[in-house]
């Protein structure tokens, strides 16, 4: 077995990122374009909320690292936004914006030289949050929020798991071990790993067992979402919860089988309805806040 107590990680302020705050997409300045669909999402969401049901959010690390955040955000603020989860990518993404404003490493030039994910301050720091979440009996969301908050990084108020931790909000994470580059680093814990992210599928668990009439949005995650959602799902219906009449939403570029089948087709084979949201996240999240914002029967509930 290799050694992982010795592997080397540098500063990451030596890393050239390909996202910063300069290209956030804010809620007062940006652009839209017509998104198919759209308007009809826009009115079960509305719709959700007004009826007092619940809007779960579930995305990709892309969704961040592409500046979608602050849009994520202030929709949570307004109260349109219930619970907010992601796979580990969308941790690390959320993360590297609180503490230097920027994210997103160019991989092939890290893999010439094993430097790719080996940031210390990303491995060190959220990899101590996470065995303290661990101690504490608390979920990996959870636990880097709540790091985020106590060391006051700089740029938190542009973390959207920070803003979800101060709204109290629950924020989940879900992993799959060893697809995370702070799965590389020597503090990197599996036992610590595995508890806080299981204990982030039972908090998704219970949102999903409540989500009649409600909406769940899948913005960019092609694997590791659909699938916890479908297991949630059937967790909630095995124990006779009453999930039923909910709309669900898959936001991405191509037509994909897991989001297709997972997120789409077998839960309106249940009686909910899909809807197919297809194009770049720079212009469909934004579509999204546009089209809730602006509705007829918007409400600011926060």
């Amino acid at each position: 077995m290799l050694n992982f107590s010795k592997i080397r990680t540098y500063p990451i302020r030596q890393r050239q990122n390909k996202f910063s705050l300069e290209r956030m997409i804010r809620p007062e300045s940006y652009s839209v374009s017509p998104v198919s669909n759209m308007s009809t999402l826009a009115d079960h969401v509305v719709a959700a909320k007004k009826a007092g049901a619940k809007v779960l959010v579930m995305m990709g690390g892309a969704v961040v690292k592409e500046g979608c955040g602050a849009l994520l955000i202030d929709l949570m603020k307004k109260g349109y936004i219930d619970h907010i989860s992601g796979n580990g990518s969308v941790s690390i993404h959320d993360f590297e914006i609180a503490l230097i404003g920027e994210t997103s490493e160019h991989v092939p030039n890290g893999l010439k030289d094993g430097s790719f994910g080996m940031a210390e301050e990303t491995g060190s720091m959220m990899n101590q949050a996470i065995l303290n979440a661990a101690a504490d009996g608390l979920g990996y969301g959870y636990g880097i929020a709540r790091m985020i908050d106590q060391e006051a990084l700089p740029h938190r108020e542009d973390s959207v798991l920070w803003n979800a931790y101060k709204l109290g909000i629950p924020a989940t994470i879900h992993v799959a071990i060893g697809g995370d580059i702070i799965h590389q680093h020597p503090l990197c814990d599996g036992a610590a790993l595995g508890a806080t992210s299981f204990h982030d599928f039972e908090i998704i668990t219970e949102t999903i067992s409540e989500m009649a009439k409600g909406v769940v949005l899948n913005i960019g995650s092609a694997v590791i979402m659909p699938e916890v959602f479908l297991k949630a799902l059937t967790i909630a219906r095995n124990l006779g919860c009453d999930v039923s009449g909910f709309t669900t939403a898959n936001f991405d570029f191509i037509d994909m089988y897991r989001p297709r089948t997972r997120v789409l087709q077998w839960p309106e084979a249940l009686g909910g309805v899909g809807i197919d949201i297809r194009g770049d996240h720079k212009q469909t999240v934004p579509a999204l806040h546009h089209g809730i914002c602006t509705h007829p029967q918007f409400a600011d509930l926060s």
